[in-house]
């Protein structure tokens, strides 16, 4: 009797076009759910009769009451190498081994760099404007070039980020709390003395922290208020770095002229989501890593991670 796996949001339809399958489909019987399942009743009644489960990041939480509520599951394989809503001791208690996968830092650097242009030159709104016979210009592009960049985090993704800056022409400063000077002139950037300097300084702040206890709720209604009204925020990282409220009364206020987000506290975004409609917000549906490069390696390494743990040695397991 062949195991069953799901395949968690494969929301594009795509996850057996960037992996072969069928290496395993003597074994394994693949099936792949294009709707996000939310909630953890949706998610014990649909994934009661599978035994593997591969999931994208940490959009899906498998808390120790969801894995108990699944005895039947052995094996999540999760992309990327890091996942902070698998409860690893629960697994390792029910018996579940999860493994993980390779990523590549380059898309969301991409995607960051896409969103800030597209905030500063007004992208969307003129080019909706020409499809619909609006206006032959509406927007005053703002200048990168001379304007300072502020980075949160100055990691593997933060770094690549203030090197495209620099290319720009513009000076690039860095904050978090570990950081070092050393680290900061290493990448060839300024190190912010404190938070505030950055935030008051900056004309582009963009975010680049892992989340955890120091850093959820980091950018709250003190901090955006430090921000310039000419001032754009990017948040590619993680939704819960930046209070959303207080991130939606300075955008309905005028107090920044413009965000970008690629991340929320929920998702999909539901349709009645007061981001859908904010002013002065660019908005994507968490495209940090979507890319074909990335899903290649996601899925490829999962049909690896599949074959590994029925041969009786799992690789690349996590935590």
């Amino acid at each position: 009797m062949r195991l069953r796996c799901a395949v968690l949001d494969d929301f594009q339809g795509v996850a057996a076009q960037f992996a072969d399958w069928s290496v395993i489909e003597d074994e394994v019987e693949v099936v792949t759910l294009r709707e996000h399942l939310a909630g953890e009743d949706a998610l014990a009644a649909a994934l009661a009769g599978f035994d593997i489960v591969v999931t994208l990041r940490e959009r899906v939480p498998f808390p120790a009451s969801l894995l108990a509520r699944l005895p039947r599951l052995r094996l999540i394989v999760a992309s990327g190498m890091r996942n902070s809503v698998i409860d690893y001791g629960a697994a390792e208690a029910h018996g579940v081994t999860v493994c993980g996968t390779a990523s590549f830092s380059a898309p969301p650097v991409e995607l960051t760099w896409a969103l800030l242009l597209g905030l500063a030159r007004g992208i969307v709104e003129e080019s909706t404007a020409l499809r619909e016979n609006g206006p032959w210009q509406q927007t005053v592009g703002a200048d990168l070039h001379g304007r300072r960049l502020g980075l949160l985090g100055l990691g593997k993704i933060g770094s690549r980020v203030a090197q495209v800056g620099l290319a720009f022409g513009m000076p690039v400063s860095a904050w978090s709390r570990n950081l070092t000077k050393e680290r900061a002139e290493e990448v060839g950037v300024d190190l912010a003395p404190s938070l505030h300097d950055l935030l008051t300084t900056s004309d582009f702040v963009s975010v680049h922290l892992a989340l955890g206890d120091r850093t959820r709720g980091l950018l709250g209604p003190a901090e955006l208020a430090l921000l310039k009204p000419t001032a754009y925020l990017v948040n590619t990282s993680r939704a819960a770095i930046v209070d959303q409220d207080a991130l939606l009364s300075a955008l309905h206020e005028g107090r920044i002229a413009g965000a970008a987000v690629d991340v929320y506290d929920t998702e999909p975004l539901p349709d009645d989501h007061p981001l859908r409609t904010a002013p002065r917000l660019l908005a994507t549906p968490h495209l940090g890593y979507v890319s074909r490069a990335n899903y290649t390696t996601y899925y490829g390494q999962a049909v690896e991670n599949i074959r590994a743990y029925l041969s009786g040695r799992p690789i690349r397991q996590l935590p």
